[in-house]
């Protein structure tokens, strides 16, 4: 290609592979650690996305290392992210091992139900497990929140988000009910990096579990997940000054 600058540039993504280190997340029915599904899972949502020839793809990490919240959101910035996803499987606590299926959450102050309320707080909380403690620092968080600079970048978190509830439903099982969740995720809080928490299921229910951990399950997560990227890009292309 000549010199000089392209009109339009390769995206940047950054996947976040949730917990890491000391913070295990949820542990599954027969054992499985959270930490280990979301790193597998984002290392192969990786390399479909590089095989397209159209992104450029980063992890926060690419280890068994624990990542503090506010460095997960520093490095989607740092790299100049273009969309930041940050990858989960979630456990319900109540011994309720029905409940299974994936799910997308996009960032509001309002969950949308006491369930996400719930998971966003344990979430939240994963600092604390590394002895750092966030929870004083989210009056700064929240007044950028109502910074009228975040409104556009929430929109195209939501737009996003419908994209995958749409790509990734083909693919895998979601949640029966209100797929697309809203809650205050610490680590959603990037006032210029459209942002989404994808919840691949329910370790606590046995056939997730058994999906998550097999490499043909995530190929399919994985495709369905880089179908709505490729839309969302389609639709919204990136241009570099």
């Amino acid at each position: 290609a000549p010199p000089g600058r392209a009109a339009q540039a390769k995206p940047v993504i950054v996947l976040d592979p949730g917990h890491g280190g000391v913070d295990p997340g949820a542990i599954g029915a027969s054992g499985t650690h959270e930490k280990e599904i979301t790193l597998a899972m984002s290392r192969e949502i990786r390399r479909q996305l590089e095989q397209t020839g159209r992104y450029r793809v980063h992890l926060t990490r690419d280890d068994d290392t624990f990542v503090r919240l506010r460095d997960r959101i520093a490095i989607a910035r740092t790299r100049d992210a273009d969309l930041f996803m940050s990858i989960h499987a979630d456990s319900m606590g109540n011994g309720n091992s029905s409940t299974r299926g994936a799910s997308i959450y996009t960032l509001s102050e309002n969950a949308s139900d006491a369930e996400a309320a719930g998971l966003a707080a344990r979430e939240n909380r994963a600092d604390i497990i590394a002895g750092v403690d966030l929870t004083r620092e989210n009056k700064d968080v929240t007044s950028i929140l109502i910074d009228l600079a975040q409104r556009e970048t929430m929109n195209h978190s939501i737009v996003f988000a419908r994209k995958l509830v749409q790509e990734m439903g083909r693919e895998v099982q979601l949640l029966p009910s209100n797929p697309h969740r809203f809650a205050g995720f610490a680590v959603l809080r990037a006032p210029d990096v459209p942002s989404v928490l994808i919840e691949l299921g329910y370790l606590s229910n046995r056939d997730d579990e058994q999906l998550l951990n097999r490499p043909h399950h995530r190929t399919k997560v994985a495709s369905g997940i880089v179908r709505a990227v490729d839309a969302y890009f389609a639709a919204n292309p990136v241009r570099r000054d």
